[in-house]
C-alpha cells in the first residue's frame, strides 16, 4: 500500500545509534523538522531570502508512506511501515540515507532530507536532499527477514526512485549489504543492471574505495581545519566521542593517527573513559566493543555515563549518535572548546544560542559529516562511467572539497558576523535559490 502525501558476505555493520540516558530522555521533547526550520529560518533574515523561497524550502516536495507486507522465518506475514521523503531537486537528483530504527518517523525523515540538501549544496555536490527509513528494530530480525523486509521496502518505492531521480545509500542500522539487496531487487524489477541507483555498496558491486570511512575522515579534516582556524594544536587534543558507531570509531581512528587523545567514548550500553587522561587504545576498545556489544568495561577505562561525557572538559566533543543530544536542557553543561557534528541534529536551535553565548565554536552537521555524501556522489560518478577510482585519489578529492567548505563557511562568518551553522546554512541555501531561481516555477 503507497501513501502520497504532498564484500562478498554480509558486512558487519559499525552502528550508527543513539546513546543511552540523558540524550535519549531529552530527544523526545524536541522535533526535529522544527529545529530545520528554525535553523533556516535565522539564516533567512541574515541573507534576507525571499519570504516565497522560505516557504519553499520549509516542505519537502514528496513524502512517501508505505504500508508492506513480509512473511517472517516462522510463516507468519508482518507489516512494515516505511518513509521516503524528497525534499529539494533544484540541483540535481535527491540524494539520502535509509535507516531502520523503532524511533523513524514522518518528521525526522522531513528533517533529515532537509538538511542533506543543505549538506550536499554546502560542499558542491550536486544533488538535492533526500531521506528515508522504516519503523523497525533490526536486531529483532533474522537474516533472512531483513533481506525480505529490505527487497519488499525497493519494490514499494521503485517507481519514486532512481539513478536521476533520487539516490538512496546506508545510514542508521543499515549497511553494504543492505544496499546490495536494494541494487538487486532495483535492477530486476527494471530490467537492466543499475549500480548508480544506490550507494554504499560493496566494492565487488560498484562500490567506491574509501566509502567505508568517508563521514569521519571528512569529520576529521573538519577537527583539523577547526583545529586552524581557533589556533589550537591538535597533537594532544583531548577528544570525546558520543556514539561509537561506524562514524564515532573510524573517527576515534582518524584522529588519532594525527596525534590527537580520544580520551573518553559512549554508546547506547554505556561508556568508557580513561581514568588518567591518557588516550584510549582504540584497538583494545573496538575488539571489546565486537566481543561484548559495547564499550563500557573495555580494559584500562572506568565506565562513564552518556550525561557524564557531553560534559567532559576536553578540547573537542563529536556527537556521533542521533539527533537532539546537546538541547537547552544540558548545554550549559558542555564545556569543550570546539563541537562537531557527526551525527545529524545533535545540536538543537535552543542549544546553539546558548553555545553560542559560550563562544563555543560548532562545526555544523551538514558540514562535519558531509564526507559520507561526498564520496557517496563519487561512487555514484564511477557507476554512471563504470570506470573506478583508488583510495588516494577518492580521499584527495575528499580533502579538496572538505576544506573548501569549511573555510567558505568559515569566511562566511566573518562577513555575516554569525555562528558557523548559520554560515553554513547561507552558503547552501544561498545556492539553491540562485538554481531555483534560474529554474522558475512550471508549469
Amino acid at each position: 500500500m503507497l501513501i502520497i502525501s504532498t564484500s562478498h558476505d554480509p558486512i558487519p555493520l559499525r552502528e550508527s545509534i543513539v546513546c543511552g540516558g540523558e540524550g535519549v530522555t531529552l530527544a523526545a521533547h524536541v522535533n526535529p523538522y522544527e529545529s530545520a526550520v528554525k535553523q533556516m529560518t535565522n539564516a533567512a533574515k541574515l541573507m534576507n531570502l525571499e519570504a516565497e523561497l522560505l516557504e519553499v524550502f520549509s516542505h519537502p516536495r514528496r513524502i512517501l508512506t508505505v504500508h508492506f507486507p513480509v512473511k517472517m522465518d516462522n510463516g507468519s506475514i508482518k507489516v512494515f511501515t516505511g518513509f521516503r521523503s524528497q525534499h529539494n531537486h533544484a540541483l540535481g537528483p535527491c540524494k539520502g540515507g535509509i535507516r531502520y530504527h523503532p524511533g523513524v518517523s514522518v518528521d525526522e525523515v522531513k528533517a533529515l532530507s532537509i538538511w542533506m540538501t543543505w549538506k550536499c549544496s554546502l560542499v558542491g555536490v550536486p544533488f538535492g536532499g533526500g531521506k528515508g527509513g522504516i519503523i523497525v528494530n533490526p536486531k529483532d530480525l533474522s537474516q533472512g527477514e531483513l533481506e525480505r523486509m529490505t527487497r519488499r521496502f525497493a519494490y514499494e518505492i521503485a517507481p519514486f526512485v532512481g539513478p536521476d531521480t533520487d539516490i538512496p545509500a546506508p545510514d542508521v542500522y543499515t549497511n553494504p549489504q543492505t544496499m546490495a539487496w536494494f541494487y538487486d531487487t532495483y535492477s530486476a524489477l527494471v530490467g537492466s543492471d543499475q549500480p548508480a541507483v544506490i550507494t554504499g555498496k560493496p566494492l565487488s558491486l560498484g562500490g567506491s574505495e574509501g566509502r567505508s570511512d568517508a563521514t569521519a575522515r571528512g569529520l576529521s579534516i573538519v577537527v583539523r581545519e577547526a583545529a586552524k582556524a581557533k589556533r589550537m594544536q591538535l597533537k594532544g587534543a583531548k577528544i570525546a566521542i558520543q556514539g561509537y558507531g561506524n562514524a564515532g570509531s573510524f573517527a576515534a581512528e582518524l584522529l588519532g593517527a594525527m596525534g590527537a587523545k580520544v580520551i573518553a567514548v559512549t554508546d547506547s550500553l554505556g561508556g568508557a573513559i580513561s581514568p588518567s587522561g591518557k588516550a584510549l587504545d582504540i584497538k583494545q576498545l573496538w575488539k571489546h566493543k565486537n566481543e561484548t556489544g559495547g564499550v563500557s568495561g573495555a580494559p584500562g577505562s572506568r565506565k562513564i555515563s552518556n550525561k557524564e561525557l557531553l560534559a567532559l572538559d576536553v578540547d573537542f566533543l563529536i556527537p556521533a549518535a542521533l539527533e537532539n543530544q546537546i538541547t537547552r536542557y544540558n548545554a550549559k553543561n558542555v564545556k569543550a572548546t570546539v563541537i562537531a557534528e557527526a551525527a545529524n541534529g545533535p545540536v538543537t536551535p535552543e542549544a546553539d544560542r546558548i553555545l553560542n553565548e559560550n563562544e563555543v565554536f560548532l562545526c555544523p552537521d551538514i558540514l562535519a559529516n558531509a564526507g559520507g555524501v561526498t564520496v557517496s556522489y563519487f561512487e555514484w560518478v564511477q557507476n554512471r562511467y563504470r570506470y573506478f577510482w583508488d583510495q588516494p585519489t577518492v580521499n584527495e578529492r575528499l580533502e579538496k572539497m572538505m576544506v573548501r567548505a569549511f573555510d567558505t563557511m568559515h569566511a562566511t562568518a566573518g562577513k555575516f558576523s554569525c555562528d558557523n551553522r548559520t554560515a553554513a546554512y547561507i552558503v547552501a541555501m544561498g545556492r539553491v535559490a540562485e538554481a531555483t531561481r534560474a529554474r522558475g516555477i512550471w508549469p
